[in-house]
């Protein structure tokens, strides 16, 4: 496999892991700016029912090397909450994630995935969310364990931006940008 290829499928299995969000190394605490502003995240709102995701991965230096749509549903029973994602990439691979996320006191929240390394966990002020999270990700053969600090940013009642960096022994590798929206 060439570098940059395999570099593309490491950020590809990567993007994959973040769809949503997902596992924590440490939480952040959401800037005070965040916390008047609306409307008011809530991921057992947003995530709840059919989504759609777009996106793309790009390289340390910036360069898109990846783009993806995902099919994402999300249920929730009381506090408790089921969030399925379908990727497809634009070379055709495809990947599945579940996640299993809580919803906890304090606009606190955890989740753990099939490639997440403990308990993911974040905080939302206003519209904003943070998550902390490292994945476990294969490279050429190889896991990484890859951190990610990921925020959302929800726009409006039906839309989300998603910004994450991903580092690697302190070093960014990369980044991943997407758009989620809610179809009902």
């Amino acid at each position: 496999m060439k570098t940059s290829s395999a570099f593309s499928k490491f950020v590809y299995r990567f993007i994959l892991a973040t769809g949503m969000g997902a596992v924590i190394s440490s939480c952040g605490t959401v800037p005070a700016d965040y916390k008047s502003t609306t409307p008011e995240f809530d991921m057992a709102t947003f995530f709840n029912g059919e989504l759609k995701a777009y996106g793309m991965v790009q390289n340390r230096s910036g360069k898109v090397i990846r783009r993806f749509d995902a099919d994402l549903t999300g249920t929730w029973n009381g506090n408790e909450g089921i969030l399925d994602e379908d990727f497809v990439y634009d070379d055709g691979e495809t990947q599945k994630r579940i996640w299993k996320l809580k919803k906890l006191p304090n606009n606190n929240y955890s989740g753990t995935a099939g490639d997440v390394i403990g308990v993911a966990t974040g905080q939302s002020a206003g519209y904003a969310f943070n998550w902390h999270y490292t994945l476990a990700i294969d490279v050429n053969g190889k896991t990484w364990n890859i951190n990610l600090d990921d925020w959302m940013y929800q726009l409006n009642d039906s839309r989300i931006i998603n910004r994450t960096v991903m580092t690697k022994w302190g070093f960014k590798v990369g980044e991943i940008t997407l758009i989620i929206e809610k179809l009902d």
